[in-house]
């Protein structure tokens, strides 16, 4: 396992990767960190899946998922995945799209056992995480720096491969497309977010608007992002 492979930069639309690449058909799923629910909605959407837990950790996001009523097959609860509100062996697929690295670091091991836990055996968890690298990443390091963290998960999944709770299937490495029209979209997405309190002060306000504004075309910003996605199997043994 690495935790990045700079030689492979193929832009890819994850979402569609992920439904092409696993048996949704039919499976119970527990998305762990689903945010906004975007991609809970793609995937509920598509009529394949026979049930999605979405857990969300940020309670002001939570309530606003709760406020979705149009998705029968989807249920919303509050949790982290280091403690998972459901049964042992539940679930067909687990997925994580860039959260991992948002779990505290010392249950960090917990969020992966909790993981084996729920899934079937041979279950399959997506667990997708963002490359410490490109432009993008050069920006936010300015006021969130997640190197040490991201290479803390990294880290934990490798633990759980290692000592056999999970088996790597599949490690893929990808660019995705991350798209802005302007700074002040910059900073309503990726500033002024409820999951962390990013207080700026003016000067590093003013930075990171210089350095993001550097990229700027009259047609707004495009950045490629690297990532990596470790498809994990639950042995058919636990």
């Amino acid at each position: 396992m690495k935790i990045a492979d700079p030689t492979q930069t193929t832009l890819v639309n994850e979402v569609k990767l992920m439904l092409d690449e696993l048996p949704f058909d039919g499976a119970r799923v527990l998305e762990l960190g689903c945010g906004k629910a975007e991609k809970t909605r793609t995937l509920a959407e598509t009529g394949r899946v026979a049930e999605i837990l979405a857990l969300e950790v940020d309670a002001i996001q939570h309530a606003r998922n709760l406020q979705v009523t149009d998705l029968p097959n989807v249920r919303f609860a509050q949790g982290g995945a280091e403690a998972i509100p459901a049964e042992d062996n539940s679930f067909d697929i687990v997925v994580m799209f860039k959260s991992l690295h948002h779990v505290p670091v010392e249950y960090m091991d917990q969020a992966l056992c909790e993981i084996t836990r729920v899934l079937k055996p041979g279950g399959l968890a997506w667990i997708s995480e963002p490359v410490f690298a490109g432009d993008l990443n050069e920006i936010m390091r300015l006021f969130h720096d997640e190197k040490i963290v991201r290479a803390a998960a990294f880290a934990a999944v490798c633990r759980a491969v290692e000592d056999g709770r999970l088996s790597l299937k599949e490690e893929r490495f990808f660019n995705t497309r991350s798209q802005f029209d302007s700074f002040a979209q910059f900073d309503a997405r990726m500033i002024r977010v409820t999951h962390s309190n990013h207080s700026l002060s003016p000067e590093l306000y003013r930075a990171v608007e210089e350095k993001f504004s550097a990229h700027l075309t009259p047609q707004g910003v495009t950045f490629f992002t690297p990532q990596r996605v470790d498809l994990l199997e639950k042995p058919a043994r636990h």
